[in-house]
């Protein structure tokens, strides 16, 4: 059984309360077609399970097989110094097919965020930093490939279907209800 090895902390972006039952913790690249089909049942996940889920997202870029997906990471980085992290990841997922950086400049401009801050922010690789953190953590919990998906610390060797997941956390909610 593989476990996380990186704890949630506050550098983390988390959506649901801290004390939820279940933890999900993703660790994604914005360019890879199967994050790109997890995160709409991820968000099914979240509406199901409500204030029982705390879900946790951290950047795995692929870069060599995905060259976007460093650039869209620090895009969300920079969304999310400024309190939009959420917003932006869903707009990249939503227009994965276009990333670059002509859709980040302009998600930028949607979100009413200085694309001059985000040029800037992105040829200093301001938020390489926190990018690479997350990867080398899903490096040293076992990632190899995206999506991966940690429920309360050990791995899911399953697949991303809401069933599967869903069965997966159920699995782990019944355990924490008698314990």
């Amino acid at each position: 059984m593989t476990m996380l090895k990186v704890p949630v902390t506050p550098h983390d972006h988390v959506k649901g309360p801290a004390n939820a039952p279940v933890t999900l913790v993703e660790y994604g690249d914005y360019e890879c077609p199967y994050c790109g089909l997890a995160h709409p049942v991820v968000e099914l996940l979240r509406q199901h399970y409500g204030a029982r889920l705390r879900f946790v997202f951290r950047h795995f870029p692929l870069s060599q097989a995905h060259p976007n997906a460093e650039g869209a990471a620090q895009t969300a980085e920079f969304a999310g110094a400024q309190g939009q992290f959420w917003e932006m990841h869903d707009r990249l997922f939503e227009n994965q097919d276009r990333l670059g950086l002509p859709l980040y400049f302009a998600l930028a401009g949607l979100l009413g965020l200085s694309e001059a801050e985000l040029r800037a922010a992105l040829v200093e690789e301001t938020y390489a930093p926190k990018v690479r953190a997350d990867f080398l953590g899903g490096v040293r919990s076992g990632v190899n490939g995206t999506p991966c998906f940690f429920i309360n610390g050990v791995r899911h060797e399953g697949t991303y279907a809401f069933e599967d997941l869903g069965a997966a956390i159920e699995l782990t909610l019944r355990a924490h209800t008698t314990v």
